[in-house]
C-alpha cells in the first residue's frame, strides 16, 4: 500500500509526510499569487546579500574550510570552487546567518530562508529544472516550515528547542523534493527522514557559543542528504512526523499534527519579514523603539537617568534575550534586547557596527540603567504583531515614551539595496547587477542552476579573505 493512502473505507488521516507530500505534489505554480514569486526574490536578495556580507567572518569562513571540493558540485556563495551539494548548502546556510540579519517567520519563530534557500540552490545545480519550478518549490518550503512550525512551537519550547532546527530540515526536504520532481512516495520519504534530523538546542544563548550559526547549515545538509536518498529509493518511516514517538510527539504536540493543512490561506511566504536590525528577531521592536525615543527626546545619552524596555512575554523568555550582560561574545550582545537597546541610544543607528566593541562605556553606562519589563497587551498580541516600547528617564525625571505596535520591516527596497551594496563591494558592480538581473527573471528562466553558476563565476575575481 502506498504510504500516501489509507485502505478503503478507512476515516484515519493520513500520516502528516504523506499529506505534505500531496499537497506538493498537487502544487500549481501558475495557482500562486504574484506576491509569491514576488517574496522569494526578495528572499534569495536577502540570503545572498547577507552570505557575501559575512563572508569573511569566522563561521563562514569554517564552514567552506571543511567543503569537500569537486568538478561537478555546486556553489558556495563568494567562492570560486565548487563543492560537494551538501557542503554547499551547508555553507551557504550558515553564511547567510552569519549577521544574524536573515528573513523570519514569526508565527513558526523560524529562519525559514537561511535553510530552503541554500538547499534548493545545491540541488538546482545537481539536474535542470526552470526557474519557475524553482519558485514553486521554495514557496513550498516556506509554507511547510510556516505550518509545521506554527502547530508544534511556542515560546516554552523555544527555551530549549532551536525552531528553525525543528522547522527547517521538515521545510527544505519537502522543497527540495519538489524541486527534484520525486513522486508522492519518494516525497513522503524524504519528509520523514528530514523529521529525524532536526537539531538544535538553545544553550548557545546562554554562553554565546557559535553553534547557532551552524543550526541552519546542518538542516540544509540534512533535507538535501534526505531527498537524495528518498530518490535513490529509501524508506523511512510516513509517521514519522505525527507518529507515537515521532517528531510531534516528541514535543507534546501530538494533537496537533491532524491540523496541519498547507495553503489553507495566504502562502506562509507573504508572512515572512526582514530584519533591520543584525540582531535576533526579539530585538528588533525594542532597537527600533530606543532610536525613535532617543531622536523624539533629543535628549544627550549623558542626560538619561534610566531606560525601561517592554516586550512580550515571548521576547524577554526566549534564550539569551534578557540579558545585560557582561558580554564576551558577539553573539550574546546580538541576542540582548537590553545591548541593542543601550547601543541604539549611544551610537544613534541601528548598524552592525554597534557590536564593533561589546565593552565601550557609553554602552555598558546605559546597560546599568536598563530595566527590561513584560508588557501584557504586547504579549496577547504576539506573534500576530511584535510590539515594544522604550521610556527614557532623564536626571530630572522628566520622561519620554515611544511605542511600537509591530516591528517595522526592512522593505523589498531595503532588502535591495543592502544586497547591491553587499554584492557590488563582493564581485563588483556589474557581476552584482548580473546577479540581481538573474533573481529579477527567475520566473521565466529556463534554467534555475544558473544562479548558482552566476554566484560562482562571479567570485572568481575575489581577493583572498582577510
Amino acid at each position: 500500500m502506498s504510504a500516501s493512502t489509507a485502505p478503503a473505507g478507512s476515516t484515519a488521516v493520513s500520516p502528516l509526510a504523506a499529506r505534505i507530500a500531496a499537497s506538493a505534489a498537487a502544487l500549481d505554480a501558475g495557482d500562486l499569487p504574484a506576491a509569491a514569486f514576488e517574496k522569494v526574490g526578495v528572499c534569495l536578495m536577502d540570503l545572498i546579500g547577507c552570505a557575501f556580507e559575512s563572508r569573511h567572518l569566522p563561521w563562514s569562513r569554517q564552514a567552506e574550510a571543511i567543503a569537500t571540493r569537486t568538478a561537478d558540485g555546486a556553489t558556495v556563495i563568494g567562492s570560486p570552487h565548487a563543492v560537494a551539494v551538501g557542503d554547499a548548502a551547508f555553507a551557504n546556510a550558515v553564511m547567510g546567518h552569519g549577521l544574524v540579519r536573515e528573513d523570519m517567520h514569526p508565527g513558526s519563530i523560524s529562519h525559514l530562508g537561511i535553510v530552503v534557500l541554500p538547499a534548493l540552490l545545491a540541488l538546482a545545480q545537481t539536474r535542470h529544472v526552470t526557474g519557475r519550478e524553482f519558485i514553486a518549490a521554495a514557496v513550498l518550503g516556506y509554507e511547510v516550515g510556516g505550518r509545521v512550525g506554527r502547530a508544534v512551537m511556542d515560546s516554552t519550547l523555544a527555551r530549549i528547542h532551536r525552531p528553525t532546527g525543528v522547522t527547517g530540515p521538515v521545510a527544505a526536504a519537502a522543497a527540495g523534493a519538489r524541486l527534484l520532481v520525486l513522486s508522492i512516495d519518494q516525497t513522503t520519504n524524504a519528509v520523514a527522514l528530514a523529521a529525524n534530523t532536526t537539531v538544535g538546542f538553545n544553550q548557545w544563548a546562554h554562553t554565546g557559543g557559535s553553534e547557532m550559526f551552524f543550526h541552519p547549515g546542518f538542516a540544509a545538509r540534512d533535507a538535501v542528504t534526505a531527498v537524495r536518498l528518498a530518490a535513490l529509493g529509501a524508506f523511512f518511516s510516513p509517521s514519522a512526523l505525527d507518529g507515537e514517538a515521532g517528531l510531534f510527539a516528541s514535543l507534546g504536540k501530538r494533537d496537533r499534527a491532524d491540523g496541519v493543512r498547507l495553503f489553507d490561506g495566504p502562502p506562509e511566504i507573504l508572512s515572512v519579514y526582514h530584519k533591520p536590525v543584525p540582531a535576533c528577531n526579539f530585538a528588533q521592536t525594542p532597537a527600533q523603539a530606543a532610536l525613535r525615543a532617543a531622536r523624539e527626546s533629543g535628549w544627550s545619552t549623558a542626560r538619561i537617568a534610566s531606560i525601561t524596555v517592554r516586550v512580550p512575554q515571548a521576547g524577554a523568555s526566549y534564550p539569551g534575550c534578557d540579558y545585560a550582560g557582561r558580554f564576551d561574545h558577539v553573539l550574546q550582545a546580538k541576542m540582548s534586547i537590553q545591548y541593542n537597546v543601550a547601543a541604539a541610544i549611544a551610537r544613534g543607528r541601528i548598524a552592525e557596527d554597534n557590536f564593533a566593541r561589546l565593552d565601550a562605556p557609553d554602552i555598558v553606562r546605559l546597560l546599568g540603567l536598563t530595566t527590561l519589563e513584560v508588557d501584557d497587551a504586547m504579549t496577547r498580541a504576539y506573534p500576530g504583531a511584535q510590539g515594544g516600547e522604550v521610556e527614557l528617564r532623564d536626571v530630572d525625571g522628566a520622561t519620554h515614551i515611544a511605542r511600537l505596535v509591530d516591528v517595522v520591516h526592512a522593505s523589498a527596497d531595503d532588502v535591495r539595496d543592502r544586497f547591491r551594496a553587499a554584492a557590488s563591494e563582493a564581485v563588483g558592480a556589474d557581476a552584482a547587477a548580473a546577479i540581481e538581473a538573474c533573481i529579477e527573471g527567475l520566473a521565466d528562466a529556463d534554467d534555475a542552476g544558473t544562479l548558482g553558476a552566476l554566484l560562482r563565476v562571479a567570485a572568481r575575481d575575489l581577493a583572498p579573505a582577510a
